[in-house]
């Protein structure tokens, strides 16, 4: 006879991962908000203009 599943002892372990999952979600939030690491490719970046090989320097 095949042991039972202990249904509980799952059920602790999702919660627990839920719970760790959210800790780690509110300490990078705390941290400064940035979700994703990727910059925005819709917006140009307000950074100084890299100067064009076209102009000549002075």
């Amino acid at each position: 006879m095949p042991p039972k599943p202990n249904y509980s002892f799952e059920k602790r372990q999702r919660e627990l991962e839920k719970k760790k999952k959210k800790a780690e979600k509110a300490q990078r939030k705390a941290e400064g908000g940035q979700v994703s690491p990727q910059p925005d490719d819709d917006q140009p970046e307000a950074q100084a203009p890299e100067p064009s090989d076209a102009a000549p320097a002075a």
